[in-house]
């Protein structure tokens, strides 16, 4: 099994290109389902997650193919399933997002009930209950939604809660139902957002992305487009972090300020320099005192999740004692005996973390528990005195192109070795 070794205190310095962004990627692949013709997506990261929506793609029999600059290609004339099994599925709870397109358009679908991160129970009720609103027939059987519709009619669907994944299954579902949709309570995400303007270009009706009411005009069928997927907001402020955390500085090139404004006040707010332009972002933590901050998650434009871990790192070693509380996983915590095994000064309480900043950390074996997780203890090893060795780092390939390669052209010391 592969590690990341890392030889703490070196300040990171330098321009890092941000790559597209995870959490959209996989729902515009999803959305390929609904093409008529070749669909092209552009600037795609080179993830585990990625190739993983590709397996299932081509089990299901659309063809995809793969350029040289990553950019996927897909036709779906060759489709000869409308079955998303168990053994693609478990390892990535996005799978989950072929479900709504693939009812709206082929009138039926299977999928396997999610997995992917431990972070905490995400149940996909919403997404069953909306699409019932809209005429499906769903089944939940030995593991498996079972759902079908000769067509999806249009509904008025209040979501008791605001889910990323919920909105964007039901968007899907509802470009092709006969009818008006509504969506009240949706989520806002920039990825939801791409993903609109996508399915927008293809031929759909929607307004009123970025917003928490989508009102959906529904069409007969949708066209194959090219698309370039928005930058990864979340790499943006993993690498910001690193700066942050190690006293350097870092410009992240072919970013998104504008879908950041939460993260980036924090930054400013735990005493870093933060400057920005139309597409890219600067923190400079040169000369400067890293001060803790507080921080409550929540959905966009709120503070972000995926953010979470990242800060609570740096709030290790940190001034001053800063509060972490964790409203959208119940489980999103599992970072912090880790960090303390490097010697951070935690207290949990439930979700809630209070972090006393430490002067110093200590290189230790730690072992990644989900995606943000790993980047959390990536940056404390980037900061901490000596050796840090994280290990279960294919947590880390789901969601960060090449981390180790671009964090060492930043002067990073840190190498992947297998075993």
């Amino acid at each position: 099994m592969e590690k990341l070794v890392i030889e703490g205190g070196a300040p990171i310095d330098g321009e890092v290109v941000i790559s597209g962004a995870k959490n959209a990627v996989l729902p515009l692949l999803a959305a390929t389902l609904l093409a008529d013709g070749d669909m092209t997506i552009k600037n795609v990261p080179q993830l585990r997650d990625v190739n993983t929506t590709i397996r299932l793609l081509e089990g299901m029999g659309v063809t995809v193919s793969v350029d040289d600059e990553y950019n996927i290609t897909t036709n779906t004339s060759t489709i000869n399933s409308y079955v998303a099994p168990y053994d693609l599925v478990k390892t990535m709870r996005a799978s989950i997002l072929v479900l709504g397109p693939t009812l709206a358009r082929y009138g039926e679908v299977e999928v396997s009930l999610p997995g992917g991160c431990a972070i905490g129970s995400r149940p996909v009720n919403i997404h069953l209950s909306g699409l019932e609103a809209m005429g499906a027939d769903i089944t939940v059987h030995e593991g498996f939604i079972r759902a079908k519709a000769k067509r999806l009619k249009g509904a008025r669907i209040v979501m008791d809660k605001v889910t990323v994944t919920g909105t964007e299954n039901l968007l899907m579902a509802a470009v092709l139902a006969e009818g008006t949709t509504i969506l009240e309570n949706a989520a806002r995400e920039p990825e939801v957002v791409d993903l609109a303007d996508c399915l927008n270009k293809m031929g759909a009706s929607i307004i009123g992305a970025g917003t928490p009411t989508l009102v959906v005009q529904g069409v007969e069928s949708l066209k194959g487009v090219e698309h370039s997927v928005v930058p990864d907001r979340i790499e943006t402020g993993t690498f910001l972090a690193a700066a942050a955390i190690t006293g350097g500085r870092v410009k992240t090139l072919k970013a998104a300020p504008d879908t950041l404004d939460a993260v980036l006040q924090k930054f400013r707010d735990a005493g870093a320099a933060v400057e920005t332009g139309e597409d890219w972002i600067e923190v400079d933590m040169r000369g400067r005192t890293l001060k803790s901050v507080d921080i409550t998650t929540d959905p966009h434009p709120g503070f972000p999740t995926d953010m979470q871990a990242q800060f609570m790192a740096m709030n290790t070693f940190a001034q001053g004692i800063g509060v972490v509380v964790e409203t959208i996983f119940e489980n999103r915590m599992m970072h912090v005996a880790e960090l303390m095994r490097m010697g951070a000064n935690i207290r949990l309480e439930g979700n809630t973390a209070i972090v006393a900043g430490m002067p110093e950390l200590y290189g230790a074996p730690v072992m990644a528990t989900d995606l943000r997780a790993s980047a959390s203890l990536i940056l404390a090893g980037l900061a901490a005195k000596g050796t840090t060795i994280v290990d279960r780092i294919y947590h880390t390939d789901r969601g960060y192109e090449k981390i180790e390669i671009r964090l060492k052209k930043l002067g990073a010391q840190i190498e992947r070795v297998s075993g």
